[in-house]
C-alpha cells in the first residue's frame, strides 16, 4: 500500500501532537512525521526559514498537513491566508486537513469554502481515520 512521503502536524498543544504521532505511527501511513506548535512555525518549516533555514534552497514537502484552528498568535485560517502568499515551489502539493476540537458550525462552513482545505475533522485522530485519509487521498499525490 502506498504511503504519504511525510506528514506535518500544526497544533499548539504538544501533547496532542505527540498523541497524533503515535496514532499515525500505528496506522503506518508514513515514515516521517514532523510537528510544530504554531502557524508561524509551520510556515517557517515549509519555507525553510528561521530555525529551519536551509542553505540548499530545498523545502520540505509534506504530503499531508494536519492544521489546528484555535492557536494563539496565528489561528488555522490565518495560517491559510499566509500560506496563500508563499511561492509554489515552497508550497509543493500539500493536502491540508483542518483538525479541530471546535464545535462552531461557522468554522466548518469557512473550512469548506477554503480552497486549500481538503477535509474538516474532529480531534483526536484515530487509526481508522488516518487509514481512511490514506485511502481517500494518497492517489492524488
Amino acid at each position: 500500500m502506498k504511503k504519504f512521503n511525510s506528514i506535518l502536524l500544526i497544533d499548539d498543544d504538544k501533547a496532542t501532537n505527540e498523541f497524533h504521532k503515535i496514532i499515525i505511527g500505528l496506522a503506518n501511513v508514513t515514515d516521517t512525521v514532523h510537528a510544530v506548535q504554531s502557524g508561524q512555525e509551520g510556515l517557517d518549516y515549509l519555507t525553510s526559514k528561521g530555525c529551519y533555514n536551509s542553505k540548499e534552497n530545498s523545502y520540505p514537502q509534506p504530503d499531508l498537513i494536519f492544521l489546528d484552528i484555535n492557536m494563539p498568535a496565528m489561528n488555522g485560517f490565518e495560517f491559510i491566508e499566509e500560506y496563500d502568499k508563499i511561492s509554489d515551489d515552497q508550497k509543493g502539493k500539500h493536502l491540508i486537513i483542518m483538525l479541530t476540537s471546535s464545535l462552531n458550525p461557522d468554522d466548518k462552513n469557512l473550512a469548506n469554502k477554503t480552497t486549500h482545505i481538503k477535509d474538516f475533522l474532529s480531534k483526536p485522530l484515530t487509526k481508522e481515520v488516518v487509514l481512511n485519509l490514506r485511502d481517500k487521498y494518497v492517489s492524488e499525490l
